[in-house]
């Protein structure tokens, strides 16, 4: 079924009704070849529009790995009676590999495996091509899931990449808020990017993941212009995020999109 031009919907299921869900409404898509996922609850209608949260994930696995755990966060969004939506990141899936990032990794890689930081060419060269990439392709998700009756705001942005999610609560003024992992590296550029952001943010860090520059994540928080930021730290590696995580980031999306 075609919404626009671009969009296209091309598989839709809906699951049992559970209380106190009404149903989940799951549709896959595809966005200008941009694969996707919408999740709707049960009670979004042309009526009774809905707010939306855009659900990042990390640049590797892609989306097909990625949507066990996107459907759990797509399910507690429900509850809380909002849409979700994931996409597909560039040079994941089936999409053409992004110039250049590979090497990037395989940089990153040594300098971790021998102990070291890695620089920050290193680090500008696996994120900043990403960030430019990605960040229209979900405000082009963004019209589209707009653009559908029974979605009607207000949008905050959740998970994945830290320094993507930076960038879009920056240049897009529709998304009211933002959960952020820290679980990525932040160019420098970046890092500027986020004195400028000004909506409320919420700030998960896991204290020893290993994958993390822990510094730079407490330095992109004390960076944020935001009048009401949180930083919530947990001790563990970055999969062992304990289940009142996810609560605590739950109360902070009701408290702004409901």
């Amino acid at each position: 079924m075609n919404i626009t031009p671009e969009l296209i919907f091309t598989a839709e299921k809906r699951t049992a009704s559970q209380p106190p869900l009404d149903g989940i409404v799951e549709r896959d898509f595809a966005l200008d070849g941009i694969d996707g996922i919408l999740w709707t609850p049960g009670s979004a209608s042309a009526d009774h529009p809905v707010p939306l949260i855009l659900l990042g994930h990390p640049s590797g696995p892609g989306l097909a790995r990625m949507r066990p755990r996107l459907e759990g966060r797509a399910r507690a969004a429900a509850e809380l009676g909002f849409a979700s939506v994931a996409i597909e990141m560039p040079g994941n899936g089936t999409r053409p590999p992004i110039p250049g990032l590979e090497s990037a990794r395989a940089d990153l890689m040594r300098a971790l495996d021998a102990g070291a930081r890695p620089s920050e060419d290193v680090i500008d060269r696996l994120v900043l091509p990403l960030v430019d990439e990605t960040v229209p392709e979900w405000q082009a998700a963004l019209d589209a899931m707009l653009a559908l009756p029974e979605i009607g705001g207000p949008v905050a942005y959740s998970g994945g990449v830290l320094a993507i999610g930076i960038r879009l609560a920056l240049v897009d003024p529709r998304i009211v808020a933002a959960g952020l992992f820290a679980g990525s590296y932040v160019p420098l550029r970046i890092l500027d990017e986020a004195r400028r952001v000004t909506i409320p943010l919420h700030l998960l860090l896991q204290w020893d993941d290993e994958g993390n520059d822990r510094q730079r994540s407490l330095d992109v928080f004390d960076a944020f212009g935001s009048a009401e930021k949180t930083l919530q730290a947990n001790l563990g590696g970055h999969t062992g995020v304990p289940a009142h995580a996810g609560e605590d980031a739950g109360r902070f999306f009701a408290r702004h999109l409901g």
